[in-house]
Order: C-alpha cells, then sequence, then structure tokens
C-alpha cells in the first residue's frame, strides 16, 4: 500500500522544518568551534533537530578535532560513524569524555612571542614570512586607522570603527591594547588563546605599550626587540615608504626614539640587517 500523498501546504511546512533543522545544526557547531556551547552539553539537547545531528559532524566541529582524529575516536570508542547525537548511550558518552581528556592531557601549548619596535623596522616583513609555517600562528591585531594600498582586511589587520573598537574594550576582548600615532591597536585575546591551546607558537606583533601590558599580564611571554642597523637606515624605511604624510612620518620617528631606548626591557634584541637572518633569529628563539 502506497503512503499517503502530502498536500502542497504539507510539503511546504515539511521543507520549512528541514531548514530550520539544518539552521539549528550549523548554529550548534559555530557555537562548539567557538567555545560558546560545550561539546557534552548536546547530549542534553532535547531538540528534535540536534538529536539528529551526526556524531561525526558534531565532533569534528571541535577545535583541534579534524576528520582523522574523529574516526580514530570512533574506532577507539567502538562507536558507529554514523550514529546521531541521540542514539549516543550514557556508555558511550563516558568514553567520549575519556577520549576527550586524552586529547587535552597529549597537546602541548605553545610559546607567546612579543615582536616590537620601532615603526619601519621591519617588523612586518619579518612576522610575514612565518605565515606559512605550521608552528607559528600570526596573531591578526585589530585597528581603528585607515586601511592602506595593497593591505587586505583580515589579513594584514582587522579594520574596525572607532565605537567598535571601543565597545571590545567594554567587553574585554583584547589581551592588550594601546593608542599609536593617533590609531588604536589591540590583540583579540580569544583567537591568542585558542592558538597556543592548539600547541601554536603565537607571534604577536606589537607596539611598545602593548608588550608592557602583555609581560604584565603574561609572564611566560618571549619579548623580542626588533632594532634597525642604524637610526639613518629607520629614518630612510619610513620616509621612503610612502604610506603616511609628512607630519606622521616625523611622529613615528619622534616616537622611535623613545622606543629604541626601551629595548633593555625586552627578553632578546634582533638586529634587523636582512630578513632572512632575522627570521632564522625568531626561530631559533622560539623552539630553544
Amino acid at each position: 500500500m502506497l503512503p499517503p500523498r502530502l498536500s502542497t501546504r504539507a510539503r511546504r511546512r515539511a521543507g520549512e522544518k528541514a531548514v530550520l533543522a539544518r539552521q539549528d545544526r550549523a548554529k550548534v557547531k559555530e557555537q562548539v568551534a567557538s567555545g560558546e556551547l560545550f561539546f557534552f552539553d548536546l547530549f542534553k539537547d532535547e531538540r528534535r533537530s540536534i538529536a539528529r545531528m551526526k556524531l561525526m559532524d558534531l565532533l569534528q566541529s571541535v577545535p583541534g578535532i579534524g576528520q582523522a582524529r574523529a574516526q580514530l575516536i570512533f574506532e577507539r570508542t567502538n562507536i558507529s560513524p554514523s550514529r546521531r547525537i541521540g542514539g549516543v548511550g550514557h556508555r558511550q558518552i563516558e568514553l567520549l569524555r575519556q577520549e576527550f581528556l586524552l586529547i587535552k592531557n597529549s597537546r602541548k601549548s605553545g610559546k607567546l612571542l612579543v615582536v616590537s619596535g620601532p615603526s619601519g623596522v621591519g617588523k612586518s616583513t619579518i612576522t610575514n614570512r612565518l605565515r606559512t609555517d605550521q608552528r607559528f600562528w600570526i596573531s591578526v591585531s585589530v585597528t581603528t586607522r585607515s586601511i592602506r594600498t595593497g593591505e587586505v582586511d583580515g589579513i594584514d589587520y582587522i579594520f574596525v570603527a572607532e565605537n567598535e573598537f571601543n565597545q571590545m574594550i567594554k567587553d574585554n576582548q583584547f589581551l592588550e591594547w594601546a593608542d599609536f600615532a593617533g590609531s588604536k591597536y589591540g590583540t583579540p585575546k580569544k583567537a591568542v588563546d585558542e592558538a597556543l591551546q592548539n600547541g601554536k607558537n603565537v607571534i604577536l606583533e606589537i607596539e611598545l605599550n602593548g608588550a608592557r601590558q602583555v609581560r604584565k599580564n603574561s609572564k611566560e611571554a618571549i619579548l623580542i626587540f626588533i632594532e634597525p642597523p642604524s637610526w639613518e637606515e629607520l629614518t630612510n624605511r619610513l620616509i621612503n615608504r610612502g604610506t603616511e604624510s609628512e607630519q606622521s612620518t616625523q611622529a613615528r620617528l619622534d616616537r622611535a626614539k623613545e622606543e629604541l631606548l626601551a629595548a633593555a626591557e625586552f627578553d632578546y634584541v634582533v638586529i634587523n640587517h636582512q630578513v632572512e637572518q632575522s627570521v632564522a633569529e625568531l626561530v631559533s628563539l622560539a623552539l630553544r
């Protein structure tokens, strides 16, 4: 006997429910990935859309668990990869908890490296060389300054309006923040913490006041000061950069004199004669 045919209205309602269910599952995965929602809380969720969610999809939303690690968890717990959230029993949940504990204990936290120095000394050039090195994670600062030619939002900096930056300060979202040359710069706290927990060596390229804040709040941080080969070389680099007005360039040079005097506050000093050599020194300091 054939099942009864659904009316157009019933099919529409079924389609709407399916869309809402997919939205629920997508939202949950985002919340788990961001740390807003705890993985094991989902087993108590009474929504049918979540109960029907595949355990494999949820596992891969957890930071540090990709497809390969998720598959290994299924093999060790003898849970079927096709199992849905609503079909996971108490014993299986306990096995999953044990796997999560093993993962946590096996992770080695990365090092927090703070790279600072005067404008034009080559900090960005040095740190950018390490973007493709899987041992490192380069923090992207939030700033209120205008985007420069050739810069990409979200890659070089996260560019925001003044009011948005101020709200982030109120919400305690920064590891450090400071005013510099008429603009505000800050390091997002959450992204740094996640990278360190995942074993990455995190590099913060920040100005002097920000470096001092990190030293105050994180005793484990390694502070590295980048110096120019000479004052004349630094002056030429800033002038030839052509991204600032004459007044702004002079302000940066005045600030650079003060910053160079603070080199003694740092754990290590790297003189940037050649970029490749400076990069090698930075890697050596991070991995020792």
